[in-house]
């Protein structure tokens, strides 16, 4: 018997150092659980990514399934969150428990669930604003289980670059964040600027983006802009002190409710007098973002200087041709002229009742 034991024992040990030399490299996986029955809540988005434009509406998809063996939960709590660009922080938007509903902040009164049926959380957006952007979360919290979905909220719109009267490299974070806002548009986020990039957009001085980094687009590499031997790309200076150093801004601007246009006037107006005419014409003296807006989105066209709200001079150009931007379609920068000069006309801003 005790030899029984022992042949067993010496059997065990080299099976066992078999088994470790057939499998040693074990150790770089991970371990998988697997659970029976499966999960007793699920969250899911059908449509990762929405897109829509100022002043529309979108419906950001999220439906749950809850295991079939579970009671019926009149606590089954839905709740809906804005991540910010960081992704620090999370902004109540709105939460439903049961016949209770409430919406938060900017939201209120704007969103509302779509009901499209018993497991259906998708969160309607209406009357878009260009803060709107970004991605949700869709969270159900269902007893002690709970699941998340994300999906991402886009705008049609249009990303360009912005520098005050002050010129260049002069605005910290804050002062990026109301420069853009004071165009009618916000700080750009990485990806919109990396989509303008693949649209073309070529431009040699660093912005910052409303994650607190600051980059700038190249399409054609030169020695001024990281050199001429580098590949096209999105320069990026990493993550920077948003109250110390000083940089451009890259805005974002979308559609817009209202009419932009150039005024017809008898004279060249200086810059108080261009104020004073989009007054008087029912109108305020249009924005750098609404020119923008205009050019790209509408392809609004006019080979006249005129000047803008923040004191400077553009002009718009769809159709390249002689005298107005022969080699591209661009929105011409003439600078920041003496507001006294009596040399240009005006771009004006009237909005829809």
């Amino acid at each position: 018997m005790t030899f029984l034991l022992f042949f067993l024992l010496v059997l065990s040990e080299s099976r066992a150092d078999s088994f470790d030399e057939a499998y040693s490299d074990l150790e770089h996986y991970r371990t998988i659980y697997i659970s029976e029955n499966g999960p007793r809540l699920s969250v899911d988005t059908a449509q990762p990514k929405v897109i829509s434009q100022r002043g529309g509406n979108a419906t950001l998809q999220c439906k749950f399934n809850r295991d079939p063996s579970s009671p019926p939960n009149p606590k089954l709590r839905i709740k809906w969150t804005k991540l910010t660009s960081d992704y620090l922080k999370e902004i109540d938007v709105f939460v439903a428990m049961g016949f209770h509903k409430k919406s938060y902040g900017r939201f209120h009164g704007r969103v509302h669930l779509q009901d499209a049926g018993k497991n259906d959380a998708s969160l309607v957006i209406t009357d878009i604003t260009l803060e709107d952007y970004g991605k949700y979360k869709c969270e159900i919290i269902d007893g002690l289980e709970d699941d998340t979905a994300v999906v991402s909220l886009d705008l049609q719109g249009i990303v360009f670059p912005y520098f005050p009267r002050l010129g260049r490299y002069n605005l910290n974070f804050a002062d990026a964040e109301k420069a853009c806002r004071d165009q009618d548009a916000i700080v750009a986020s990485f990806d919109q600027l990396y989509d303008a990039w693949r649209d073309g957009m070529d431009w040699c001085n660093a912005g910052w983006l409303s994650d607190g980094s600051v980059q700038y687009p190249i399409t054609k590499p030169r020695e001024p802009c990281g050199g001429k031997n580098t590949i096209p790309g999105v320069r990026n200076y990493g993550m920077r002190d948003k109250q110390k150093e000083r940089y451009d801004v890259f805005c974002f601007t979308s559609n817009y409710k209202g009419r932009f246009y150039y005024l017809i006037h008898p004279f060249k107006l200086t810059y108080d007098e261009a104020v004073r005419a989009c007054q008087k014409d029912g109108a305020q003296i249009a924005k750098v973002g609404q020119m923008y807006a205009a050019w790209k989105l509408l392809g609004y066209d006019r080979c006249d200087a005129g000047w803008l709200a923040d004191g400077s001079v553009r002009y718009p150009i769809s159709r390249p041709r002689r005298r107005c931007s022969p080699t591209e379609a661009t929105v011409r920068f003439s600078g920041f002229p003496d507001k006294k000069h009596k040399l240009y006309g005006v771009y004006c801003y009237k909005r829809d009742n």
